[in-house]
């Protein structure tokens, strides 16, 4: 069978695209800080040139406008005259003491005078003007380096999921792994069924979201992923799939969504890691390769079998028949 859209990729990325907002595009102006961080790093970089270049030139131009004014352009700077800046005869000088000012360099061989109000004046409002745009130039490029994205790669999912018995009860089961040594705190795992139905009034729903159950009232969805785990989600009465069968899953057509949350230990941020199974990617009568070995005084984890299955005896009909 080919492959059919998906709503969230393997990766986790969520194929939704958000158009004809009209007016409410307006919001995202509201919240400039959050849409800064959220644009792609090529756009982030061109902004925060952008910015500085911009302010940098304007600030300059200021400057050599003052100088230009007092006619400190012209006049021989001395004793006999007092400029506004010392030593700032043209535009390249004016830039240059803006940028010894603001980035307090300091050389000391361009430097204001008492005898320019107006100098001070704008001295003052570039101190501020560049500790504004410093911290939210510099607190966005922060955020974005240090958001958890990265650290959801290192959080692996069984590329197909299984079906068979265990503990004489029909379930559905996957694999997650943390490839790091360091924890991820309050781990939580949950699991959505997304399937097209229609109501009993005939309202048709493309993407009616379903909860399965991986252990949320027994608190096995509360993982401490050490090692890789196999989460299990009890097919019972209860259950979405309880009438499905080996032969009814071949027609039909559902994804189970998995969201894996906690907490990074090393940063204290929470981090979400997710992706998908469609009805494609769920074996009949399957079970995980053991990936876990007792070595000399540890525990040995081999990845290369963590997404390994070996079939089993499993009866092909639902737990309803």
């Amino acid at each position: 069978r080919r492959e059919r859209q998906r709503f969230v990729d393997k990766n986790g990325r969520c194929n939704v695209q958000h158009g004809n907002l009209g007016g409410e595009s307006s919001r995202y102006l509201s919240d400039f800080f959050t849409t800064l961080v959220d644009l792609k790093w090529r756009w982030n970089l061109l902004i925060f040139l952008l910015t500085y270049t911009v302010a940098w030139l304007v600030m300059a131009s200021l400057w050599w406008g003052i100088a230009y004014l007092r006619g400190d352009l012209q006049q021989a700077h001395g004793d006999a005259y007092s400029p506004c800046v010392a030593n700032v005869y043209n535009f390249p000088s004016a830039f240059l003491f803006f940028v010894e000012t603001e980035a307090t360099i300091g050389y000391g061989h361009r430097y204001i005078t008492e005898r320019c109000p107006e100098g001070i004046v704008l001295f003052l409002f570039q101190s501020l003007l560049g500790s504004v745009v410093d911290a939210f130039l510099i607190g966005c490029m922060f955020i974005k380096m240090s958001q958890p994205k990265k650290r959801a790669e290192t959080l692996m999912f069984s590329r197909a999921a299984v079906i068979s018995q265990r503990d004489a009860k029909l379930c559905l089961m996957f694999r997650v792994g943390n490839l790091r040594n360091s924890h991820m705190v309050s781990a939580q795992i949950r699991c959505k069924l997304i399937k097209s139905r229609q109501t009993p009034e005939g309202e048709f729903l493309p993407l009616d979201q379903c909860e399965l159950d991986v252990g949320f009232g027994t608190g096995a969805d509360q993982l401490f992923l050490v090692s890789p785990l196999t989460i299990c989600h009890e097919i019972n009465s209860e259950s979405p799939f309880f009438c499905l069968s080996q032969r009814s899953l071949r027609s039909e057509q559902f994804e189970i969504v998995v969201i894996l949350e906690g907490i990074v230990e090393t940063t204290g941020m929470t981090c979400q890691a997710r992706t998908s199974y469609t009805e494609d990617e769920v074996l009949w009568g399957h079970r995980f390769l053991p990936v876990m070995s007792l070595e000399d005084g540890f525990f040995r984890v081999d990845y290369s079998q963590f997404h390994a299955t070996f079939e089993v005896p499993t009866p092909p009909y639902s737990v309803k028949e």
